[in-house]
C-alpha cells in the first residue's frame, strides 16, 4: 500500500492522533499554570468568573454573524447555528495547532467546502474579509486603549511604542492584502511564489515530490479569489454590520480578560488590558506552543506592568484567564471539531 493511499483511508485516524498529541502537549505545558490556578480559586470571586460565559457565548454569536453576513454578499445563503459551530471548531483548531492561523484558514475553507459546497476561493476571501473587519474594527479599540492610557498619565515612551507599532502593522498588513488580492496578475504572482516556496519546505521532508501543491491547479482557485474580493468592493455599503460584528468580538475578547480583574478585586485600566491583549494575541501567532504558552503570559504581563498594572495582579489574574478560557473553549470546540469529521450539510433549507 502506498503512502498516499493509507493516508486517504486512515485521515480521519491520523487526524485524530495529531489532535490528541497536541491536547497532551498543550495540558503538559500548562500543567504549572492549572495548579497556580486551582490555588488562587479561594481568592476570586466565584460569580464574577462566570461572566466569561455569557461574555464567551456573545463573541461566538458576533463571530457567527460576521461570516454569514459575509458569505450573503458572495450568493452563500448559511445557517446561523452551522457558523456558530464553525467558530468553536475555529478557535480549537487554531489554538490547539500553532500556525500563525494558517491551519484555522486551511480547516475553514475545508469544513465549507464539504459541508456547505462552498468553492475555496470563496472561503478564503470571506475568511480574509472577516480578519480584515477583525483588525480594522481592534485597530480602533487600540486607539481607544491608547487615549485611556494617556488620560491618567500612564502613556510612556515605551507604551507610545508598542502601541504604535501594532497599529502601524496592522494597518501596513491589510492594505498589503488588499493590494495583492485586487490585481488578478498581482495575486497569481504573489501566490505562485508562496506555493513555490511552500513545495521547497515540504521538499525537505519529502525528496521524492518536489511540487507537492500544483501551482497549475490553483489558479482557477486564486481567480475566484480575486472575483470574490472585487464584489465585496462593489459592495461596501453592506460591510458596516459586519464591522459591528467585528468590532463585539473585540470588546468581548478584552472584556473576557477584564473580568477575570474584576473577580479578583481589581478595576484595572482597561487600556492596559487592551493593549495587553494585542501583544500577547501577535506574539502567540509565532510561537511553537499550542495557544502561545509562555510567550502569551509573559508579554501580556510585561505590557500590563508597563501599563501601570503591579505584577502581583497581572500574573495571577493573567494565567487565571488563560487557564479559564482554555477549559471553557477547548473541549466544546474538540467535541464539535471531531464531529465534523462527517459530512454534514451546511445550506439553508
Amino acid at each position: 500500500m502506498s503512502e498516499k493511499s493509507y493516508i486517504r483511508r486512515n485521515w480521519k485516524l491520523i487526524l485524530n492522533i495529531a489532535t490528541i498529541s497536541a491536547m497532551v502537549i498543550l495540558a503538559i505545558a500548562v500543567r504549572k499554570q492549572l495548579v497556580q490556578t486551582i490555588e488562587n480559586l479561594g481568592k476570586v470571586n466565584g460569580w464574577a468568573l462566570l461572566l466569561m460565559i455569557p461574555i464567551e457565548l456573545l463573541n461566538y454569536h458576533a463571530q457567527a454573524r460576521l461570516y454569514q453576513r459575509l458569505f450573503g454578499m458572495v450568493g452563500e445563503k448559511i445557517r446561523y447555528r452551522s457558523l456558530y459551530r464553525l467558530s468553536l471548531e475555529l478557535n480549537f483548531v487554531n489554538h490547539v495547532f500553532p500556525s500563525g492561523g494558517v491551519t484555522g484558514i486551511s480547516y475553514f475553507g475545508v469544513r465549507m467546502l464539504k459541508g456547505a459546497d462552498v468553492k475555496g476561493g470563496k472561503s478564503t476571501i470571506v475568511h480574509f474579509m472577516k480578519l480584515v473587519l477583525v483588525f480594522a474594527s481592534f485597530e480602533v479599540l487600540l486607539l481607544l486603549g491608547m487615549l485611556i492610557l494617556a488620560a491618567v498619565g500612564k502613556a510612556n515612551n515605551l507604551i507610545v511604542l508598542i502601541g504604535g507599532s501594532l497599529t502601524t502593522l496592522l494597518l501596513v498588513g491589510t492594505i498589503l492584502m488588499a493590494y495583492i488580492v485586487g490585481d488578478r496578475q498581482r495575486i497569481q504572482h504573489s501566490f505562485a511564489n508562496t506555493t513555490r516556496f511552500l513545495n521547497r519546505l515540504i521538499q525537505v521532508v519529502r525528496p521524492k515530490h518536489p511540487e507537492t501543491i500544483n501551482i497549475e491547479r490553483l489558479r482557477p482557485f486564486f481567480d475566484e479569489m480575486h472575483d470574490n474580493y472585487k464584489l465585496f468592493q462593489s459592495k461596501t455599503a453592506e460591510l458596516k454590520a459586519p464591522f459591528w460584528y467585528a468590532m463585539v468580538a473585540n470588546i468581548t475578547e478584552v472584556a473576557a480578560v477584564y473580568v477575570v480583574y474584576i473577580a479578583f478585586g481589581h478595576y484595572v485600566n482597561v487600556g492596559a488590558v487592551i493593549l495587553a491583549y494585542a501583544v500577547a494575541n501577535f506574539a502567540g501567532l509565532v510561537s511553537v506552543l499550542p495557544g502561545g504558552v509562555g510567550v502569551y503570559e509573559a508579554l501580556m504581563t510585561a505590557v500590563l506592568v508597563a501599563g501601570g498594572v503591579p505584577a502581583a495582579v497581572s500574573i495571577p489574574a493573567t494565567v487565571m484567564y488563560r487557564v479559564v478560557n482554555t477549559l471553557l473553549q477547548v473541549p466544546p470546540g474538540y467535541y464539535l471539531y471531531h464531529k465534523s469529521l462527517t459530512k454534514r450539510n451546511y445550506n439553508e433549507g
